[in-house]
């Protein structure tokens, strides 16, 4: 499977659509918040030209077919809460991880649970994928109920395998195969 362009993904109130440079200001708003990204890295983005630089990375993991970077837009004000990636993306052994970061507003108003079907749909069904992971530090209680709702398993624990400046984290791991996908739908 080659892509060559980034799918728009749409559902009832939100788009998924091809994170762009352009889009590096709005998107600071929130990779730089520290409360917002302290269950994903203790080192938020400090500048606009940060935030530039990992996308275009990601847009050259996309050329190189290892991601697909969205932005996540509410439909109605075409506003940027948030960005969805499928990353590690391997067509060769089917499977791929999940990363996502949600403007602190929109947080805890149910946007991943609005997205999270659609997407899964898309890796399964369209990308043909065979294993979908999801990894979380150990205190993001948030994540961790929606990934056991939507038929993600527990794996494991990695322990402290992130420092903070002040304590490390474990991270847990979390996925889903395609027949427990089939066996969910």
């Amino acid at each position: 499977m080659h892509l060559e362009s980034i799918p728009v993904i749409e559902t009832e109130n939100y788009l998924l659509t091809e994170m762009k440079e352009i889009y590096a200001p709005e998107m600071f708003d929130f990779l730089g918040d520290r409360v917002t990204m302290k269950f994903l890295t203790p080192h938020p983005d400090k500048t606009v030209q940060e935030v530039a630089e990992g996308i275009k990375r990601s847009l050259k993991q996309f050329s190189m077919q290892s991601e697909i970077p969205w932005v996540i837009k509410e439909k109605h004000s075409r506003k940027i809460i948030g960005i969805f990636r499928l990353h590690k993306l391997s067509f060769w052994h089917s499977k791929t991880e999940m990363g996502v970061v949600i403007s602190r507003e929109y947080q805890k108003k149910g946007v991943m649970t609005e997205l999270l079907p659609v997407i899964l749909s898309y890796c399964f069904n369209d990308l043909r994928l065979n294993r979908v992971v999801g990894d979380i530090f150990a205190e993001n209680e948030g994540s961790r109920k929606l990934l056991l709702a939507h038929g993600f398993r527990e794996e494991g624990v990695l322990r402290q395998t992130d420092f903070d400046g002040e304590q490390y984290h474990d991270t847990v791991v979390f996925s889903i195969l395609r027949n427990e996908y089939v066996n969910l739908s």
